[in-house]
């Protein structure tokens, strides 16, 4: 058994060229506004609301359980909040040009970003009831990092504009 574990670090070490690596728990970072990555685990294999493109980003709208359910039941254009424990992550791309398909079409390069949203409001009264996170991703390092930034409200001013929405831009697409 001693020699089968010194042959695997031995392997581990050759493929990583000598260097220890040490993959990131990014569930285990908090942002400035108290907001949980682990809050969000699951996000990846959440449902997609929307999406949407900047000059800089392309950005894939993703929502749990909760805030689908309540989508799908007419909110918020039923006159409904969305529900305490909805939560919403925005992914966020760098874009490049495709090089494969026969037509123009920007595609998703580097990740960049994963802004998130959670309804409490018993946290975040003072912004609706939602909380705001920015956590951004190095991919040199391969690494998340909660933006510094990121306090509760960071991401309150600009939802504002949409306080009638429950502070959500994004509708549910049809499909």
């Amino acid at each position: 058994m001693r020699t089968h574990t010194i042959a695997i670090a031995t392997a581990v070490f050759a493929v990583t060229g000598g260097a220890a690596t040490h993959a990131q728990d990014k569930y285990a970072l908090k942002s400035p506004s108290g907001i949980a990555f682990a809050d969000f685990k699951g996000y990846e294999d959440w449902s997609v609301v929307s999406s949407a493109r900047t000059d800089e980003v392309l950005k894939v709208i993703v929502a749990n359980p909760a805030m689908i359910a309540a989508y799908k039941a007419g909110a918020p254009g039923n006159g409904k909040p969305f529900p305490e424990g909805a939560k919403i992550a925005k992914l966020q791309w760098k874009p490049k040009k495709s090089t494969e398909a026969p037509f123009v079409v920007d595609v998703p390069d580097v990740f960049a970003q994963a802004f998130l949203m959670e309804k409490d409001s018993k946290r975040f009264p003072k912004t609706g009831g939602w909380g705001y996170a920015v956590f951004n991703y190095d991919a040199k390092s391969d690494k998340f990092t909660p933006d510094a930034g990121s306090l509760a409200d960071c991401g309150h001013t600009c939802h504002v504009a949409v306080k009638a929405k429950d502070y959500i831009f994004h509708p549910y697409q049809k499909r």
